[in-house]
């Protein structure tokens, strides 16, 4: 998350500039490299390394949903960002999965794995292995990903869209607001960071962010707790399963109540307020840059919280667990607020 805070930008401009799918390629082939070393690390900070340097050059998310919102007609826009959301769900599935029946196969497969195998000095290099085989088929069918970003000399068919609108705006007042707006749209095209909706947008997803990370952290500590301390005592396997369905259900929910909702009552008017194509990469890596950031405050944020809440077992006011998720739950609870008061887009709009 580190990586990614740091670099989510550049290649946010990067896919404006040349295009997403150079920025998928790369990102792509990066997941073939260092998440093959990461299974092939020798101690810690090669794997914290080889992790570090995926988040910098893996910025796929925000450059892939900026091309599944162009990709496809606008009313299959919601489908197609709900499908990038699914994706993850699928991971949550698929991945536990992996670790779990993959990792140290010499244990669990002595008839097919020897421990004199490299499987058998780097336990955990099958399953980074299989995924980094998987990410190779992505690569090779990235061939045929059309390019969305057009330019079709962009600043003159501008400077001629201006110049019809002003030419028109004697006969008819009304052309002077789109004037107006275009000159406020080109205004705005300089600074993403002055695009107060976007920004309040990009708030509401990271507190959001913050929340998602720390309860997914907490939960698996809470999970393989003893009993005694007001854990469940799960054990690794239970919660990969846990994840699995939980993964499955936000897959469920992705592919079949979300677009039919948003179709019916429409996204938020913040929402609506999106930047041009041509800052579109941007944009999203400003989100996916903010998001980071909270993301990686979210474990050492959350563990803190624990931490503190497993010496307060036998307090009055919600004792021990009761207090974490209490916690994340206030945090939840802030976010939802701010999706009823984008308070940033009403502060530009008095302006």
């Amino acid at each position: 998350m580190v990586g990614r805070a740091l670099t989510s930008l550049f290649w946010g401009v990067v896919a404006d500039r040349y295009g997403r799918k150079p920025v998928i390629l790369i990102g792509t082939f990066s997941v073939v490299v260092f998440n093959t070393l990461f299974g092939l690390s020798t101690n810690f900070w090669m794997a914290l390394s080889m992790r570090f340097f995926l988040g910098c050059f893996n910025s796929q998310l925000g450059t892939i949903r900026a091309y599944a919102s162009e990709v496809c007609r606008e009313e299959y826009r919601a489908l197609a960002l709900s499908v990038v959301s699914t994706s993850r769900g699928i991971g949550l599935i698929i991945g536990p999965a992996i670790g779990g029946f993959f990792a140290q196969p010499v244990e669990k497969y002595p008839n097919l794995f020897v421990e004199s195998s490299i499987f058998g000095r780097f336990p955990y290099f099958l399953p980074c292995l299989i995924i980094s085989v998987y990410a190779v088929g992505s690569l090779v069918a990235c061939k045929w990903l059309p390019e969305t970003l057009h330019k079709h000399a962009e600043k003159a068919n501008e400077r001629a869209d201006l110049h019809d609108i002003s030419e028109h705006s004697s006969n008819d007042s009304g052309q002077k607001d789109n004037i107006v707006e275009l000159e406020d749209k080109q205004i705005h095209k300089s600074n993403l960071l002055k695009n107060w909706p976007l920004m309040s947008t990009i708030i509401v997803y990271c507190v959001f962010s913050l929340q998602e990370m720390a309860y997914s952290e907490m939960f698996s500590f809470w999970a393989v707790s003893d009993k005694k301390y007001g854990g469940l005592s799960f054990s690794s396997q239970d919660v990969g399963e846990v994840l699995a369905i939980s993964g499955f259900g936000l897959l469920l929910f992705q592919l079949l109540l979300y677009p039919p909702v948003e179709r019916r009552l429409g996204p938020l008017m913040v929402t609506r307020l999106s930047a041009p194509q041509s800052q579109r990469g941007a944009a999203n890596a400003i989100s996916i840059t903010a998001m980071s950031v909270f993301k990686a405050f979210g474990p050492a944020g959350g563990g803190a919280l624990f931490s503190w809440a497993q010496e307060r077992q036998v307090a009055s006011f919600l004792p021990g667990d009761q207090m974490v998720f209490f916690a994340l739950n206030v945090v939840q609870f802030i976010g939802l607020l701010l999706t009823f008061k984008p308070f940033l887009a009403e502060l530009y709009q008095g302006e």
